[in-house]
């Protein structure tokens, strides 16, 4: 008897996979860091409300090093919906959590658009 081969289909580990960015460059540093301005702390946060709210397995934060983003910072991504939220601070969090890994939306006032890309790209032209 022969085997049946199925196709390969991408099946998603987690729910949600959120990045964090806890990059740290010394003090001074042009691009500035997501690190010394609360990235450690907003990974912390995200993981006791992951917690709280009983989706461990299903929902992953993982702290990074740069997102190149730095300029723009505290950055978070989340995946699979490709959303990074730019300027983050704990007072955002909950809100973030609530429209982006309990839901499927966004926070309009922290999520990076074609605009906040452009402004980076100005940023780093010094134009």
């Amino acid at each position: 008897m022969s085997e049946t081969m199925l196709p390969l289909v991408p099946a998603a580990r987690f729910k949600k996979h959120v990045l964090v960015c806890a990059h740290a460059r010394p003090d001074g540093h042009p691009r500035g860091s997501c690190g010394p301005c609360g990235g450690e702390q907003l990974r912390e946060r995200l993981l006791a409300l992951v917690k709280a709210h009983a989706l461990k397995g299903e929902v992953r934060i993982n702290k990074t090093h740069c997102l190149d983003a730095c300029e723009l910072g505290p950055v978070v991504v989340i995946h699979p919906d490709n959303l990074w939220y730019v300027g983050v601070s704990l007072e955002d969090l909950d809100a973030i959590f609530a429209q982006s890994i309990l839901a499927d939306g966004f926070v309009p006032e922290r999520v990076a658009t074609a605009a906040t890309w452009r402004h980076l790209c100005q940023l780093r032209s010094g134009t």
